[in-house]
């Protein structure tokens, strides 16, 4: 009996220790005929315990009516840095993780064939010039030739009038002051010849300079670098890619939800996340985006249980001030928890508060 009691003299047994279950009182009066029905006592007691441990954490785990859980991971918006014609990269200025501006350059192009193509075409513009110049004299030529056949013809009409000079001398005088007219048209067609060649020469030195100018690739967004793609000296086809920007003004979480609770979620409902990675965080957000068609197959169903299985794609935007706050920290490809509210008068629990750490 001695050693009966000493095995029940440690702890007190009950639920959340408050409720004794084998006092030392009792301990003693227990034969050992009887130990094994205490044993089976205190086992049940035990498993009581427990499960009354487990069910207040899934009621405290349980969300309140309007809210929907799902899961999901962090996606941003990527930007492909591309070349827009043929050549060689001359020089990349930017680095994988490196945070970039708006604007700013990440890679220069070899452009020396260019530069040469450029100056041909602005001699072009000039001989252009020139021949402009060349048709207006020519203008002012013929104009001077029709003043001298209109002469002529006056003089040549007076002598054929007095019977002093014939009339096929007028008919020749007549024909060369037309001729002269013809040549006065003829002469401004050609100045317009030459001045529309002049702004093909001009077209031609725009598009170079344009084409120069796209041989410096700039970032369209401020974001981060995510991925280098190419090296100096690597010769790339139309639209060869160099670097990939994330953008991270477009940062979101992807995630599904069912056809009974995606059809309650309206854009700009409020949503709360919280990130496998930083679990005593959570993060609000807002419905940016629900899909008009299902996921999963089967993509047509005829049963409500089976409509049930119809999943839709739904964004959760975060505040692009919060991810320029934290920028440091966020990052592509980390999964969750998300917490979508489908009613607006719903609350959120206590354990979904938006906490956010110290940003530094």
């Amino acid at each position: 009996m001695l050693r009966f009691r000493n095995l029940l003299d440690p702890p007190t047994f009950g639920v959340n220790g408050r409720t004794p279950i084998l006092s030392r009182a009792i301990a003693e009066h227990i034969s050992p005929v009887t130990l094994p029905k205490a044993l089976a006592m205190a086992g049940l007691l035990l498993a009581a315990a427990v499960a009354i441990t487990v069910l207040a954490g899934q009621r405290a785990a349980r969300l309140p009516a309007g809210l929907a859980k799902s899961n999901g991971r962090i996606e941003i918006e990527r930007i492909d840095i591309a070349s827009k014609y043929p050549g060689r990269i001359k020089q990349i200025e930017v680095r994988e993780g490196d945070d970039v501006q708006a604007n700013q350059t990440i890679a220069l192009m070899d452009v020396a064939e260019l530069r040469a193509q450029l100056a041909a075409a602005k001699a072009a513009v000039r001989r252009a010039s020139q021949s402009i110049e060349r048709a207006k004299a020519e203008v002012v030529l013929r104009e001077a030739e029709h003043k001298l056949t209109e002469a002529e013809l006056k003089r040549a009409r007076e002598l054929e009038r007095k019977e002093v000079a014939s009339t096929a001398d007028l008919d020749r005088r007549i024909a060369q002051h037309e001729i002269a007219e013809a040549q006065i048209l003829a002469a401004q067609a050609a100045v317009g010849d030459a001045v529309a060649a002049r702004d093909a020469t001009d077209a031609e030195v725009a598009r170079i300079e344009t084409t120069i100018a796209d041989m410096t690739l700039t970032t369209p967004v401020e974001g981060r670098v995510e991925y280098r793609l190419a090296q100096v000296g690597t010769v790339l086809a139309a639209g060869g890619r160099i670097a990939t920007i994330l953008d991270l003004s477009q940062t979101y979480m992807t995630v599904f939800l069912p056809t009974s609770e995606a059809g309650r979620a309206r854009l700009g409902a409020e949503a709360r996340i919280v990130l496998d990675a930083a679990p005593g965080f959570v993060v609000p957000a807002t419905v940016s985006f629900v899909a008009s068609e299902a996921q999963f197959t089967p993509k047509t169903v005829e049963t409500t249980n089976e409509r049930e299985k119809l999943m839709y794609r739904v964004k959760l935007r975060f505040d692009p001030k919060l991810i320029d706050t934290y920028r440091d920290h966020v990052k592509a490809g980390l999964t969750g928890d998300a917490y979508v509210k489908l009613d607006a008068k719903a609350e959120w629990p206590r354990r979904l508060d938006v906490r956010l750490p110290d940003a530094r």
